[in-house]
């Protein structure tokens, strides 16, 4: 019975528009389109993260990030990828090898958030767990916003990235704000963030495949 109605609820959550009233779709579309600026939704098994382009607005505006010790603007840099999660799990499990039960019962109940931060050079477009989105320029720089918004600032008023916490040489951790678990995750913020761009989700989207359906299903094509 628990799994029919999370089965339902899964469901209903993709199917059901957020938000439920209609906008402009022309401001954000599933094709490219030569006046946007692209994006990449990138996504694995249980996980999404959004791309943003190495341009020098997005450099600009994450300049906290070179300054903590991720140099942005470094040769071969095409996109800047970021992901929001599970504190535990995020830092404690780079690979699946490395899955251990605590960071699970974490990200299962509740944890603190993290914001990691990838530079990476080219990604293949197209791609099955690569879903390029073309925003207007107004909704683009929103989402920059949005995505600067999700770090957890110090007393300095700087978000500072977390010591020890890298997979290795191109990435960083920093606190983020919110808690996490199982029912509002990694999924869940990614939709929160391209909602604030102008596009259409589904009401809830806690698995990868949840959100890129929505997104293909309510929005112009």
């Amino acid at each position: 019975m628990v799994t029919l109605f999370i089965a339902i609820a899964i469901g209903l959550g993709t199917v059901v528009p957020r938000p439920f009233v209609f906008f402009d779709s022309a401001a954000a579309t599933v094709q490219p389109q030569e006046s946007g600026r692209r994006i990449l939704v990138l996504s694995n098994p249980i996980h999404t993260d959004i791309a943003l382009p190495a341009d020098p607005d997005v450099l600009k505006r994450f300049g906290f990030v070179s300054k903590a010790g991720l140099e942005l603007d470094y040769p071969g840099v095409v996109w800047i990828v970021f992901g929001w999660g599970s504190r535990s799990f995020y830092i404690e499990t780079p690979t699946w090898s490395d899955l251990k039960p605590g960071p699970v019962l974490d990200a299962l109940t509740w944890d603190r958030s993290v914001m990691h931060v990838t530079r990476v050079g080219s990604i293949p477009i197209p791609h099955e767990r690569v879903r390029a989105l073309e925003l207007a320029p107004e909704a683009f720089d929103v989402l920059v916003q949005r995505i600067a918004d999700s770090f957890q600032p110090d007393a300095t008023g700087l978000p500072q990235s977390i010591e020890g916490g890298a997979y290795g040489a191109h990435d960083i951790f920093f606190p983020a704000k919110g808690g996490f678990n199982a029912f509002l995750g990694c999924n869940t913020w990614t939709a929160e963030m391209l909602r604030a761009a102008n596009l259409k989700t589904g009401f809830w989207t806690p698995l990868p495949f949840t959100l890129t359906w929505s997104l293909d299903l309510h929005n112009r094509g």
